[in-house]
């Protein structure tokens, strides 16, 4: 899903399932979370892109950010943020973003996946920054081995069409590389996600629904491993998402 019709579409439907991503455990809390808050402590003004429900912005200011903007594309998903004391929520594409240089650090957590050409992203992200600001990003990842990056990509697209692609950690590195990023540290994580938590959270349809269980159900070789899929007696009930986190600058 591509172009400016991909983006709106996207934008709706976070729109639509602003409740559910402010209830979200697996995004309002965790280890990765207070990894983020951490290494952006040190900002006076820090953006965070396709804020969501503004968790990310939420534990910035908490940790002593003075100024954060929070943007994203989808409006109920930047007024959610908007609410936050010392957030200021704007609506702005991730890859058009429509400030100067000027920030400290930059964070775009777990959202880059239904990014069209997160080369621009990354680039934007350059740009706004101070020179020696931070870009803190972290995103699902996709598995270098083939057939469990299908798997992956395949489930994610089945219960949100908005999804495009999780990259692997060698794209994702090419990628700040190619904009001049130096990464810092590097950081793998892992979330367990209820499946039902999962599909309900953006009302996945009941023919994507089916699909994705006859998916589950003959998964690749390894994936039942790499992905720590659990199976009751009703199907599968949980399984973890791989991500990485990065802390990147420009050099001086």
């Amino acid at each position: 899903m591509t172009g400016s019709g991909g983006k709106r579409a996207t934008a709706d439907s976070f729109d639509r399932a602003a409740a559910g991503y402010v209830a979200s455990r697996v995004h309002r809390e965790g280890a990765d979370l207070d990894r983020i808050a951490e290494w952006g402590s040190g900002a006076d003004r820090a953006l965070d892109v396709a804020t969501g429900a503004g968790h990310t912005a939420r534990a910035l200011a908490g940790d002593g950010v003075e100024e954060v903007v929070a943007a994203d594309a989808a409006p109920a998903m930047a007024a959610t943020a908007d609410g936050i004391e010392g957030v200021a929520g704007v609506v702005a594409d991730a890859e058009r973003l429509p400030f100067g240089t000027g920030f400290d650090a930059v964070t775009c957590r777990i959202a880059a996946h239904h990014f069209p050409e997160p080369d621009r992203f990354v680039a934007e992200a350059a740009r706004v920054l101070h020179p020696g600001g931070t870009l803190i990003l972290e995103d699902n990842v996709a598995p270098a081995d083939p057939a469990l990056d299908a798997f992956l990509n395949g489930i994610e697209r089945l219960r949100d069409p908005t999804h495009v692609r999780s990259y692997s950690v060698p794209e994702w590195r090419s990628m700040l590389s190619r904009a001049g990023f130096e990464v810092l540290d590097s950081v793998s994580f892992s979330k367990t996600l209820t499946y039902d938590d999962w599909v309900e959270r953006i009302d996945t349809s009941a023919e994507r629904r089916e699909r994705l269980v006859r998916r589950f159900a003959d998964p690749p070789e390894g994936a039942v491993e790499r992905f720590s899929i659990e199976y009751g007696a009703e199907g599968v009930r949980s399984f973890a998402n791989p991500k990485r986190l990065f802390r990147a600058s420009i050099p001086e």
